[in-house]
């Protein structure tokens, strides 16, 4: 969806114009997402399901930042299992490195604790928090959830439709 005024700037360049080509090499290489209900590719295996966007970049995986993404979300012994097989933060664990490991300036959450319980969501935020501070990405969590928005650094609102900061 093109902006009805303005431009948007991601990672130092414009993306407002970009055919629908471009912006999706753009957004492979430098936005990660994790969605709520994980889309996670059913007949792939977890470590399979990581690696796709690099796949589908044509790119080399960095063998040593997958093994301490994959370490860090507790993933390494998990590798080899189909998404059917994960228990719910696990699936959830696999989007997020799917996310990160094209290590993007930018990674947009919709809802990422929404289908987890409250232990293993706090667990979450407390993984992506980690990770964006260690790879200096931007996070940006769109949720209902107010102890998530609370936690935090900026909170922007949107109430009938209008944007309160």
């Amino acid at each position: 969806m093109t902006p009805t005024s303005g431009s948007v700037t991601v990672a130092g360049e414009c993306i407002t114009n970009m055919n629908s080509h471009k912006l999706s090499v753009f957004r492979r290489r430098n936005i990660g997402f994790v969605f709520q209900s994980f889309n996670l590719i059913p007949e792939m295996t977890a470590k399979q399901n990581i690696l796709l966007p690099l796949m589908l970049d044509g790119k080399s995986v960095d063998k040593e930042y997958f093994g301490t993404v994959c370490d860090t979300l507790g993933l390494a012994d998990r590798l080899h299992h189909l998404p059917g097989q994960l228990s719910g933060g696990q699936q959830q664990r696999v989007a997020i490195a799917r996310a990160i490991i094209t290590k993007p300036s930018l990674i947009l959450c919709d809802e990422p604790t929404g289908n987890l319980d409250s232990a293993s969501g706090r667990e979450v935020m407390e993984l992506l928090r980690s990770v964006c501070a260690g790879s200096q990405s931007t996070l940006v969590v769109v949720t209902h959830d107010s102890t998530i928005a609370n936690s935090l650094l900026r909170k922007i609102s949107i109430y009938d439709g209008e944007v309160r900061v």
